[in-house]
């Protein structure tokens, strides 16, 4: 008897994460040559209070954005992905002024944003930046209140409903929320290429191990011009 409900559990357990995934083993996209209609740049938290003077965050992130010249390559890799006809994905985060929509913030970097009052809902911190702002045709991602873009957000329906194969993440921080969305994509069988100069973390060696090592386990790295070069051939 407790055999028999053992197995029905790990069964249940085995359908329930199958479910979670958008592509099946047979369906997965890994390693595909990206298409431009199935392609679409995630911009994750391009807002002032990483990317701007005044942002209670720049000041850790501006050594490395300036050393990789990212916002700049991050505006122009998008300007070349809406006239080659890849949808662009805004990803921002907020919260609430009392931070009862944070996810876990009493431990690690959410309580680091409780705690400062990061990204509040409504306030210039945490709007997306004047040189990365929305066009019309791009599409804001809806919800993000932790690290990976994909919980509780609408990120997989916008997916999904643009038959997206290819996540092309760029953003902030290198080590954390790309980082953890990347690895997502890659588990629901999408191409992930992660752009490694269109990122930036708090320290030059943080950007290193990231891009220089977990980055190739869970997607392709690129700097922008390989990336806009893949179109080039087609």
């Amino acid at each position: 008897m407790m055999g028999s409900s053992c197995s029905t559990t790990t069964k249940a357990q085995t359908q329930q994460n199958t479910s979670q995934r958008t592509f099946s083993s047979a369906e997965a996209h890994g390693g595909q040559t990206p298409e431009a209609k199935h392609t679409a740049m995630v911009m994750i938290e391009f807002q002032n209070e990483f990317t701007s003077e005044g942002g209670k965050l720049n000041g850790g992130v501006k050594s490395v954005m300036e050393s990789n010249n990212m916002l700049e390559k991050s505006v122009s890799v998008c300007q070349f992905a809406r006239e080659a006809g890849i949808k662009v994905m805004h990803a921002p985060i907020s919260f609430s002024k009392d931070s009862s929509d944070n996810p876990n913030k009493g431990l690690g970097i959410l309580k680091g944003c409780h705690e400062g009052s990061l990204f509040e809902e409504g306030t210039w911190n945490s709007e997306i930046c004047d040189s990365m702002k929305p066009v019309e045709g791009d599409l804001i991602v809806q919800g993000k209140k932790g690290l990976d873009a994909f919980p509780g957000t609408n990120l997989e329906e916008l997916l999904v409903a643009n038959d997206i194969h290819t996540v092309v993440l760029a953003g902030f921080l290198t080590n954390c929320c790309v980082e953890s969305t990347m690895r997502t994509a890659y588990e629901k069988g999408f191409n992930v290429i992660t752009l490694t100069d269109c990122t930036a973390t708090t320290s030059e060696e943080g950007q290193k191990a990231s891009v220089g090592g977990t980055f190739g386990m869970f997607s392709k790295p690129m700097a922008k011009d390989e990336f806009v070069a893949l179109f080039d051939e087609q």
